[in-house]
C-alpha cells in the first residue's frame, strides 16, 4: 500500500458515524425513494438496453435477495442475465461466503463465456470487491451501493449489530485486514454513496481515486439504494459500457440536477 492509500486509511478510521437523526429517519426515507419507483420507471425506460452479459447482485447485511428483486427485475429488462446470490440472508460470515461467491463468479463466466459483473449493497459490496479482488480476470466490473469499505469497523451505526451477529469483535480484527478492503480491486469499480446515509459514513463508501474507480454521489438513504430511480440509472449507465471501454461515469447536461 503506498502513502496515499495509507493516509486514505487512516482518515477513515478516524470517522464518526452518521449523526442519529439520519440513522432514525432510514426507514421512512427507504419507503419514499421506494414510492418514487412507478415513476422513475418511465425515465429509465430510456436507458439503453445492455449487451446481456451475467450480472450477480449481492444483498446487504441482514438482506436476503428478496431486497434486490427491483433491482433485479429492471436489470433484466435491460437485458442482462441477473442472478441473485441465493444464500439466505447476509449473516455476516465473511469467511464463509467469499470463497462460495468466489466459485460463482467462475461458474457463471464459464457458463456464459463472458465476464461477470458483481453489484453488491452494503456489505455485499465489501464482498464483490473481494471476489474480483480473487477473480479478476473473469470480473468485468464492481458496483457497491453505500458500502463501507473504506473504514467497516468506523464511521457504522450498526457495528454492534454486526459484533452481535457475528459473534465477533471487527473492530479487534488486523488493520492490514481493513488496508486490504480499502484498496481497490483489479477491475473498474465504482462506488454510488450518499452524504445522507444513515448508516455508514459516505467518507468510507468512496473509491480510492485511480485510472479504474469513480465516485458517484447521489442524495437518498442507505437501505433505500436498491429501488432508488436514480441509483438505477447509474448502475444501467455503468452496465451499458462495453467491456474494453469503461470510463468514468460523465455527469453533465441534465444530469447534474441528480449528480453530485
Amino acid at each position: 500500500m503506498n502513502a496515499e492509500e495509507e493516509d486514505f486509511v487512516t482518515q477513515a478510521k478516524r470517522l464518526k458515524a452518521p449523526n442519529l437523526f439520519l440513522a432514525m429517519t432510514e426507514p421512512s426515507r427507504a419507503l419514499f425513494e421506494a414510492s418514487t419507483l412507478p415513476w422513475g420507471m418511465a425515465a429509465l425506460s430510456r436507458v439503453p438496453k445492455g449487451d446481456g452479459h451475467p450480472v450477480l447482485v449481492i444483498p446487504g447485511f441482514t438482506a436476503s435477495d428478496l431486497s434486490t428483486v427491483p433491482l433485479r427485475r429492471f436489470l433484466e429488462q435491460k437485458n442482462y442475465t441477473v442472478h441473485p446470490w441465493r444464500m439466505g440472508r447476509n449473516l455476516g460470515m465473511i469467511h464463509e461466503f467469499i470463497p462460495k461467491l468466489e466459485q460463482r463468479v467462475v461458474d457463471l463466466a464459464e457458463e456464459y463465456g463472458e465476464k461477470v459483473t458483481i453489484i453488491g449493497q452494503s456489505l455485499g459490496g465489501i464482498y464483490a470487491r473481494e471476489v474480483a479482488r480473487a477473480c479478476g480476470d473473469v470480473v468485468r466490473q464492481v458496483i457497491t451501493l453505500g458500502s463501507p469499505f473504506g473504514g467497516a469497523a468506523e464511521g457504522c451505526n450498526v457495528v454492534w449489530v454486526y459484533d452481535a451477529v457475528t459473534g465477533e469483535k471487527i473492530r479487534l480484527r488486523p488493520a492490514d485486514f481493513f488496508e486490504t478492503i480499502a484498496s481497490p480491486p483489479p477491475v473498474p469499480s465504482t462506488a454510488i454513496f450518499s452524504k445522507t446515509d444513515g448508516i455508514a459514513s459516505w467518507k468510507t463508501c468512496i473509491e480510492m481515486p485511480s485510472d479504474w474507480t469513480d465516485n458517484i454521489e447521489i442524495l437518498g438513504s442507505h437501505c433505500g439504494m436498491g429501488f432508488n430511480p436514480v441509483v438505477l440509472f447509474a448502475i444501467a449507465d455503468r452496465l451499458a459500457q462495453a467491456e474494453d471501454e469503461w470510463s468514468p461515469f460523465d455527469r453533465g447536461g441534465w444530469r447534474r440536477a441528480f449528480f453530485r
